[in-house]
């Protein structure tokens, strides 16, 4: 596998991880420290199962990392994974700046004409 397709598999887990409001409000609340399993679940009303789940799929995109301390499973956020999504999006900024720029004009123009 190329490269390329590596890093395109890898955007693809990232987005893929992010595409779940769940995973989403698990990610917020990690920005905010490191929390505990139990402590990640209770706001959701889910069970203990279900929270891994997500936490597993959050795992293998590289954004959040568990440890476990006995029973005790502690997780973090790995803000890494989430700068590889920002580039790749920050690449069309430009593209979309332009567009409404554009649009801006024409607008602008339009009105001008309306005056004449």
């Amino acid at each position: 596998m190329t490269t390329t397709a590596l890093a395109e598999d890898r955007l693809d887990q990232i987005f893929h991880a992010l595409a779940n409001r769940t995973r989403r409000a698990l990610v917020a609340r990690l920005a905010q420290g490191t929390a505990k399993v139990t402590d990640l679940a209770e706001p959701f009303g889910m069970s203990l199962a279900a929270i891994s789940k997500h936490l597993i799929v959050l795992e293998n995109a590289g954004i959040v990392r568990r440890t476990v301390n006995g029973r005790v499973h502690i997780c973090a956020l790995n803000a890494g994974p989430l700068a590889t999504a920002d580039q790749w999006l920050t690449a069309y900024g430009a593209f979309w700046d332009e567009k409404l720029d554009n649009f801006a004009r024409y607008l602008e123009d339009d009105a001008d004409t309306a005056k004449e």
